[in-house]
């Protein structure tokens, strides 16, 4: 028994480091979105109920819990934390919306987007290029996305929103 605090000491920093240095080996935002945004970017996405919702980098799930609870999305988080993914998945449960959000650990870049109705990215402006080359790609006519403080420079918002920092874009 003599080892269980040094024991649980080691979990707490592993977990720790996790939860920052996954991230930021990406280049990841290390600050979640506020619900504030997060929702004025749902509603200017015009998020209907039944809609396919992707959350690029989902971290702790925010964004997917509000997108199944209060519009009532099928979301889909994508997180290349592992301590993220876990604390989504027990957040949906928390918040009842298990059934309708699902959680993907990896990398973006390999997931296939094709049926998303609504993307929904707070990253980095370093990701604009070859996200946009992505969704090009991959997604469907008419499928929306909205940035969080970046701009995909080859595309024309349909919206922005200058006080959030929110653009909006869809495919044509």
């Amino acid at each position: 028994m003599e080892f269980l605090p040094a024991l649980l000491a080691i979990l707490i920093i592993v977990t720790a480091m996790l939860w920052v240095l996954v991230p930021a080996i990406y280049g990841l935002p290390p600050v979640s979105a506020k619900r504030e945004r997060i929702r004025k970017a749902l509603e200017l996405a015009n998020l209907q109920s039944g809609e396919q919702f992707y959350d690029l980098g989902s971290g702790h799930g925010r964004a997917l819990i509000m997108a199944a609870r209060d519009f009532g999305a099928q979301a889909v988080g994508i997180e290349i934390g592992p301590v993220q993914c876990a604390i989504s998945r027990v957040n949906a449960i928390w918040n009842g919306v298990n059934s309708r959000v699902r959680i993907e650990a990896g990398n973006f870049y390999r997931t296939d987007l094709s049926k998303a109705d609504v993307i929904f990215a707070y990253l980095t402006s370093k990701y604009a290029i070859r996200l946009q080359e992505k969704f090009e790609r991959e997604l469907k006519s008419g499928a929306r996305v909205v940035t969080v403080s970046f701009d995909l420079p080859g595309w024309q918002p349909a919206f922005f929103d200058r006080e959030n920092l929110l653009f909006l874009y869809e495919k044509k």
